[in-house]
């Protein structure tokens, strides 16, 4: 896989959190949820910086990002790797912002990280490995969380 296609695009509408890994300049890893996270275009993924301080941070000094959004029923999802750019007084940064604020966000926006992405993969249970069905994988998960 090697494009944000129309399935990956309504699978990221769908799910609305993933969670977009970071370096800090001393090298700590930085896990951050995020819910602002749409295919811009074939290649390139975006989000919104509402609140973002350590996330922010650490892309002024490494933009090399991973962001991982799952479906927490399927056990199944997309990885994504590659490079961010931090968007702020552009036509690019209008456009985007207009689309949040046309997807209902409400909230400040301070800025818009694009990622230009380097690769797509697939992600999905090993449960999966085992023969069970994503039926049965759902069903489980539904019932762990209460949902009938």
């Amino acid at each position: 896989m090697n494009e944000v296609n129309d399935e990956i695009k309504k699978f990221l509408n769908f799910q609305k959190l993933g969670y977009v890994a970071t370096v800090s300049p001393n090298g700590v890893p930085n896990i951050s949820p995020k819910g602002t996270i749409i295919g811009w275009s074939k290649n390139q993924l975006a989000f919104a910086n509402i609140h973002s301080p350590d996330t922010m941070k650490n892309l002024m000094t490494n933009p090399n990002v991973e962001i991982n959004v799952i479906d927490p029923f399927s056990r199944k999802g997309f990885l994504f790797r590659g490079i961010a750019k931090i968007l702020k007084n552009s036509s690019l940064f209008d456009d985007i912002l207009k689309h949040y604020r046309d997807s209902g966000i409400k909230s400040p926006i301070h800025s818009i990280i694009l990622v230009d992405l380097i690769e797509i993969s697939g992600v999905r249970s090993p449960l999966y490995d085992l023969g069970i069905s994503e039926e049965e994988i759902m069903s489980k998960w539904k019932k762990h969380f209460g949902i009938s």
